[in-house]
């Protein structure tokens, strides 16, 4: 990936197109998540805790992440077509090619993927900008969408925060058995059920005000779509069978013209054409 800010001396002569298929996310195995989405995502992925950076020596902070896949480097969610196969699209996905960076200072630039194959430097697409200098509307569409996300972030960790206080972040090693074998992802984290459930009114009244309890309790009805990824890393299996036995096939023959060409049918003195 390679982001670049969107502005008017570099990306006001050019035009973008908007992506027709999440094959740029194939080797995404998590996506942040914000508050608002989680009860819309526990119904299709697992949902964890992941540790943020943190200065050496410091308590690691935590996101929320939705669980694509069963490795790194894998997204179970994405058909090789590019097709998207496990409902609800984290919001994270949806601005592609449109991204915000943080500057040093703490501002947010609107950016956008270089390498994603989506600028263009002829009429097609639409206009990053319009004839009065502004972002065209679809541009400032994007980029409010990535305000609002960057806006509830700081829930997230608020959220999170207040789980952590409590000790209620426990460390989840992912392991399912598929066909090909035993698959295993680390490095994520989940609520320790056990001990919310011994927290009294205050403690549970403290994490409600923080945002935490809801995330607690979709956090942990969510982990019953690990059975989902051990169903798509089946499909995978089989879709990339059905796709290399279609790329073994061998191909009809066709004409110079490049029409296909039926006279190999002739060819076992059974079948005739003409009069």
């Amino acid at each position: 990936m390679k982001l670049q800010p969107v502005s008017r001396q570099e990306f006001g002569n050019k035009r973008w197109q908007r992506y027709t298929g999440y094959g740029f996310a194939a080797a995404q195995t998590v996506s942040p998540l914000v508050l608002q989405e989680l009860p819309k995502v526990m119904l299709s992925l697992p949902i964890a805790f992941m540790a943020a950076g943190t200065a050496e020596g410091e308590a690691p902070a935590f996101m929320t992440v939705a669980v694509q896949g069963l490795a790194q480097g894998q997204n179970l969610c994405v058909h090789p077509s590019g097709a998207w196969v496990a409902g609800y699209v984290p919001a994270a996905l949806r601005s592609h090619p449109f991204y915000m960076a943080s500057t040093p200072d703490g501002q947010q630039l609107l950016c956008f993927d270089a390498d994603s194959g989506l600028l263009r430097e002829d009429a097609s697409g639409e206009a990053f900008f319009g004839d009065d200098g502004q972002p065209s509307a679809a541009v400032a569409s994007v980029m409010q969408f990535l305000t609002n996300l960057a806006a509830q972030r700081p829930m997230v960790a608020r959220a999170c925060a207040a789980l952590q206080a409590h000790g209620l972040i426990q460390p989840w090693a992912i392991t399912l058995k598929t066909g090909e074998g035993e698959k295993s992802l680390q490095g994520l984290f989940r609520v320790d059920e056990e001990k919310l459930n011994q927290l009294d009114g205050a403690a549970l009244h403290a994490l409600q005000q923080a945002g935490a309890l809801g995330l607690a309790y979709c956090q942990m009805l969510s982990q019953q779509h690990l059975s989902t990824l051990g169903r798509l890393a089946e499909q995978q299996v089989q879709w990339r069978s059905a796709a290399a036995q279609a790329a073994a096939a061998p191909a009809l023959p066709t004409t110079a013209s490049g029409e296909l060409d039926l006279e190999f049918l002739n060819k076992g003195g059974t079948l005739h054409f003409g009069g």
